[in-house]
């Protein structure tokens, strides 16, 4: 465990503690319960204390320097994976996460679902990249118990807070760019520009995996790194072919002139890219391509991605898609191994971009037979005022409002008739709805139609586990 915190919560005897300020906190305002915690130095900005303390013009650059100082040696003994992009970095990661164990390539996973060693799950993490202490404490704590790879899921806000500097990836990822978080970086093109950030963080001799069919993908083509695309339209790694049905796909790519064919038990074009990245991967660390085919036969997505319950002759789809990209691909995938009708649950979430609210709810109108809006995490704002934004424009009429998530799932799960898909978007594998004040109230979507289905006494096959 490292003895550098930034939490004064988690400070130990002995710990050095660092004030930074933040966008909602300033860690001033906790040195004193810091030192009542027993810390033996305060890193500061200004101030007077009653221990060991050293003023510096900037706290974040300080910690950063520090950790870089007294634990990269370690860090630069493990191949440290970090991707990012809008969607697919928690599917795309935690595949990687999977295969690699699966392969006895002891491996833990940090990110939008939690922190996992080898075992599973270990907790929940506060932000999908969390501060830059607890990332270097499970890294190194994971380095003490033989660990060697790590896979890091690099979120814009987290690299716009500098909570990956100094971390010595050994490969960095990017997936995709579609709006999102403009709340957050104003533009796309600030967007942008944070996620580039992670490809000035590959260490010596590492390598920037870019995805060729995305338009951005010059800004992470860099001069500087040793670079690798994929893609369907060209790249190192080329897709050429692909079938799916619903309980898997194959495809083809072509790699160094020669063609390898892969089976995995996971549907939608966008997976494809994620399982292809897993397997750039395994074969960039020296995994054959047999052993490779062996190991995605059997992977395993995590919760709440494509997470299906099969009900009768129907199937219940819960997904974490919350952009319009993500609901787009999610719907128009099950579009293509669907015979009967489609009906969409989702919502929007409070205090974040409205622009995409209009944009989301077209998409789910123009694909789905019908839409049953409800809420998502309305944090402070009015659902009222979320929904007024998400109906903005809009000319479909085949939707209907039920802001009780519970009521409308199980309105949802009623109209199903024979080959039907109902989709409940938005939460995936979220276990809280968040909303005033910051309070959490326990809600998780596919508990909450099992839970139904249990009460109706109906028999189903859970697809994926959790």
């Amino acid at each position: 465990m490292i003895n550098i915190k930034t939490d004064s919560r988690k400070v130990k005897k002995g710990d050095i503690f660092v004030a930074l300020r933040g966008i909602v906190g300033d860690g001033h305002d906790f040195i004193p319960k810091a030192i009542e915690n027993g810390a033996g130095k305060i890193i500061a900005e200004e101030g007077k204390y009653n221990v060991d303390y050293e003023i510096v013009k900037d706290t974040r650059e300080y910690l950063n320097n520090y950790l870089k100082t007294n634990y990269n040696k370690y860090l630069e003994e493990m191949n440290i994976i970090g991707i990012t992009g809008t969607n697919g970095k928690t599917t795309s990661a935690y595949l990687i996460y999977d295969a690699l164990n699966k392969l006895d390539m002891d491996c833990i996973y940090i990110g939008t679902i939690g922190y996992f060693d080898k075992t599973g799950k270990i907790g929940d993490l506060p932000n999908t990249t969390p501060e830059v202490t607890e990332i270097y404490d499970m890294l190194i704590n994971a380095y003490d118990n033989g660990y060697r790879y790590a896979v890091v899921e690099a979120s814009s806000e987290g690299l716009l807070h500098r909570r990956l500097e100094n971390i010595p990836f050994s490969y960095a990822i990017f997936t995709n760019l579609t709006q999102d978080h403009l709340n957050i970086h104003g533009t796309m093109e600030n967007y942008a520009k944070c996620k580039q950030k992670l490809f000035n963080s590959i260490r010596v001799g590492g390598k920037a995996i870019i995805n060729y069919d995305d338009p951005n993908k010059e800004l992470f083509i860099l001069p500087y790194n040793t670079n690798i695309t994929y893609g369907f339209n060209g790249g190192d790694y080329k897709l050429v072919d692909y079938q799916m049905n619903i309980l898997g796909s194959s495809f083809t790519f072509l790699s160094d002139g020669v063609k390898q064919n892969i089976k995995v038990p996971l549907i939608g074009k966008y997976n494809i890219y994620n399982v292809l990245v897993t397997i750039i991967i395994l074969h960039e660390l020296g995994v054959l391509y047999s052993k490779i085919e062996e190991v995605l036969l059997n992977i395993n997505a995590p919760a709440g991605r494509m997470d299906m319950v099969e009900y009768k002759n129907n199937r219940i789809i819960i997904d974490y898609a919350h952009t319009p990209d993500a609901v787009l691909n999610v719907i128009s995938t099950v579009k293509d191994v669907c015979d009967g009708h489609i009906y969409t649950v989702f919502g929007c979430t409070g205090d974040r971009d409205r622009t995409k609210r209009p944009i989301m709810t077209k998409i789910v109108t123009d694909l789905s037979d019908k839409a049953i809006i409800t809420c998502d995490d309305v944090h402070n704002e009015d659902p009222n005022r979320i929904v007024d934004d998400m109906l903005k424009g809009l000319v479909n009429t085949n939707y209907e409002v039920e802001l009780d998530r519970k009521k409308a799932i199980r309105k949802g799960i009623k109209m199903l008739s024979t080959g039907d898909a109902l989709l409940i978007l938005g939460k995936g594998h979220e276990e809280v709805m968040i909303v005033k004040d910051n309070k959490r109230i326990p809600f998780n979507d596919k508990k909450c139609v099992l839970e139904y289905l249990e009460s109706k006494k109906v028999i189903r096959i859970e697809k994926i586990d959790d």
